[in-house]
């Protein structure tokens, strides 16, 4: 085998390994980012749950703050209420 050929050999060997590798490590870190998206949507969900939850608490104590309110002025002005 010529020095020629032996090169090229040695050129497209360390060629085609070097894509392999390339072509697995972006497979592993295209993984890891698909993984760590379904985890942020999870948390993304779970903070939007919180969030109305949270929402629905403030809701209730507006009325009932509204009410106390009503209440009150109720009985203080009770002749502007018949």
């Amino acid at each position: 085998m010529s020095t020629a050929s032996k090169v090229v050999l040695g050129v497209s060997v360390v060629l085609t390994l070097s894509t392999v590798t390339g072509v697995h490590l972006k497979q592993t870190w295209d993984r890891q980012r698909l993984r760590e998206g379904v985890a942020r949507d999870q948390e993304r969900l779970e903070r939007k749950k919180e969030n109305l939850r949270l929402l629905e608490e403030q809701k209730i104590l507006t009325r009932h703050l509204e009410e106390e309110r009503r209440r009150r002025e109720t009985e203080l002005h009770p002749q502007d209420h018949h």
